[in-house]
């Protein structure tokens, strides 16, 4: 099942790099760009057709395709080329691969919401014995978390991360019969309680979740949810990674997102079987899908965020100096932020392979 599971999750990364040159593609073709080439897959070609002036072609290898776009990496005569379009018609074609992405992952998240419901919903349960003083501070049973510490709240899931980074002071608000009430800060310390099973737990002492059946407009709208609280997660790693609050051991990259597929795959396998380990991994996917989305939309040269940056400032020069900037200047930039940005993913797949391989 583990070698399944592996297949799996790197034809499933390959169809989303491919959906996202996809977006890269229907933009330019719709914004009058010349496209030279459309690819889906890499290595040697195994099918080509030319139609009109571009080349479809089908690559042996199912790790993703590219688009080639007419002055792309450097100055063109062409008209049609993409060095010679205005700043916002280039700015739509670089965001179209991450937007693909993004709805890539969200119409996945909608069909497993719908075969497998939505995940379980922040509202208080009650209290662990020895906490029964929080009600008195007016979180009460049946409340459902909006905010805690401003952040807004979604899930259980959104519940049990934000009060894990709170400090002993958190600033809650709820919805209780069907209105927002803010119950200001509530001085929630963990403190060794009693569980459900009887067991001593170092505990704020809450317990959250409810499962609640939903209809379609329902599964739509926290499809979208999820969808966002992905985007969030990626940034708070980021913001992590900066302050130092997590470091390169704990990023993953193939190496690390295989083989936590491969569990995934497993853990679903065991639950549910085939079909356990197949939801799994599309879940997995959806988390990837808008991962890509975000992390390709960073201001990082090689990436679209980096050329998103680029036609921003040739804008501002043209604009000024009414010049533009010569494509191969930015594509020895691109091509150094490659290089930096290969040798960042040799790092951590050499952590990757301490954590799940040595």
């Amino acid at each position: 099942m583990t070698i399944l599971s592996i297949v799996l999750i790197i034809l499933f990364f390959g169809v989303l790099i491919a959906v996202h040159e996809f977006g890269h593609f229907i933009a330019a073709k719709s914004l009058g760009v010349r496209v030279e080439e459309f690819a889906i897959g890499m290595g040697p070609k195994l099918f080509s057709r030319k139609k009109g002036e571009t080349t479809y072609s089908l690559r042996a290898l199912p790790i993703g395709g590219f688009c080639a776009m007419e002055g792309e990496e450097e100055n063109s005569d062409d008209p049609r080329s993409f060095s010679n379009k205005p700043a916002w018609k280039k700015l739509i074609i670089l965001v179209a691969g991450a937007f693909m992405n993004f709805v890539a992952g969200l119409v996945i998240i909608v069909l497993l919401f719908s075969v497998s419901g939505v995940p379980s919903l922040p509202v208080v349960n009650g209290y662990l014995a020895g906490a029964e003083d929080i009600q008195e501070q007016g979180l009460l049973p049946g409340d459902e978390f909006y905010s805690i510490n401003g952040h807004r709240i979604y899930f259980q899931s959104d519940a049990i991360l934000f009060l894990n980074r709170a400090g002993e002071d958190v600033a809650v608000e709820v919805v209780r019969d069907g209105r927002r009430v803010d119950l200001g800060t509530l001085h929630l310390p963990y403190r060794t309680l009693i569980d459900e099973s009887g067991q001593q737990v170092l505990k704020r002492g809450i317990t959250v979740g409810e499962v609640r059946d939903m209809g379609a407009l329902d599964t739509l709208r926290y499809g979208w949810y999820q969808a966002i609280d992905y985007v969030r997660t990626v940034w708070l790693s980021l913001g992590d990674l900066i302050t130092g609050a997590m470091g390169l051991d704990d990023m993953s990259g193939v190496i690390g997102i295989v083989a936590v597929a491969g569990e995934m795959g497993e853990q679903g396998a065991q639950a549910a079987g085939l079909a356990g380990a197949f939801l799994n991994l599309l879940s997995f996917t959806a988390l990837i899908a808008v991962n890509l989305a975000v992390m390709n939309l960073l201001p990082i040269p090689a990436l679209d965020g980096g050329q998103i940056l680029f036609v921003l400032v040739g804008a501002v020069y043209r604009l000024i100096t009414r010049k533009t900037l010569d494509q191969k200047v930015l594509g020895y930039i691109n091509m150094v932020g490659f290089v930096c940005l290969m040798g960042l993913m040799v790092v951590v797949a050499v952590s990757d392979v301490r954590k799940f391989i040595l």
